[in-house]
């Protein structure tokens, strides 16, 4: 995994042993932060305790099934939001192709003994200065590419209040306050970055329609999501 940490460019390499043991190696001048963020990386801060599975048969089952399952938290704020921005209104290997497009043009060779060429991604000056045919290039829209400038314009600043918000509420006033930033957007950056285990992608294409049927046998829209989404929240609590 390359990345562009708070300190540097990075890459880890990471590998999980039967025992759930995970063995990493980090190379870059940003590889001491990679290691000593490896933890919440991994879920160890996505603490179960509390959990009462039982309140549904299905997620029940789950849990017996996978009760290792934790939620992982990058800690790379602007990174999360942009390619959360580039997710919007279009599939998920069209977001993929943009972002490998964009990071391996603009972005820089990520350091160690990588198995082919891996990219860090921008820093925040970079996206704001990548020109406007490479979006277009990589298959991104405009309004999207517009919205990840005016991001970049004001990342230092997003970071920081989105680090100092208190829950998930204030931080999607933070994310929501840049324009081309809805609810869903905002939620994907939460769950990327923070690791929120409350977020819930409301307006998702595919979301609301698995979750009832996973938890029901029947397909739902939104507000029927949330309401089944209920019965989780408790559950952690």
């Amino acid at each position: 995994r390359a990345s562009r940490t708070p300190t540097a460019v990075a890459t880890r390499a990471l590998r999980c042993r039967a025992d759930g043991t995970v063995l990493a190696a980090a190379w870059g001048p940003g590889a001491a932060w990679a290691l000593d963020q490896l933890p919440a990386l991994c879920g160890a801060h996505d603490d179960p305790d509390g959990f009462d599975a039982s309140r549904h048969p299905s997620v029940a089952e789950w849990y017996r099934r996978h009760p290792d399952l934790r939620i992982g938290r990058t800690d790379l704020v602007f990174d999360a939001l942009v390619s959360a921005i580039m997710e919007q209104k279009v599939t998920g290997l069209q977001a993929f192709s943009a972002w490998r497009s964009i990071v391996s043009w603009h972005g820089e060779r990520a350091p160690g003994p990588t198995p082919q060429p891996m990219f860090a991604p921008p820093d925040i000056d970079g996206w704001r200065h990548v020109p406007s045919w490479a979006w277009h290039r990589a298959g991104l829209e405009p309004p999207q590419s517009r919205t990840i400038v005016e991001a970049a314009r004001r990342g230092a600043s997003l970071e920081r209040a989105a680090t100092e918000a208190v829950d998930g509420e204030a931080r999607d006033r933070v994310f929501i306050s840049l324009r081309g930033v809805g609810v869903w957007t905002s939620v994907e950056t939460r769950i990327r970055a923070f690791g929120d285990p409350d977020a819930v992608s409301i307006g998702d294409y595919h979301l609301a329609h698995q979750v009832g049927y996973a938890l029901t046998g029947h397909r739902t829209d939104d507000d029927g999501m949330l309401e089944l989404n209920s019965i989780v929240l408790q559950a952690r609590r």
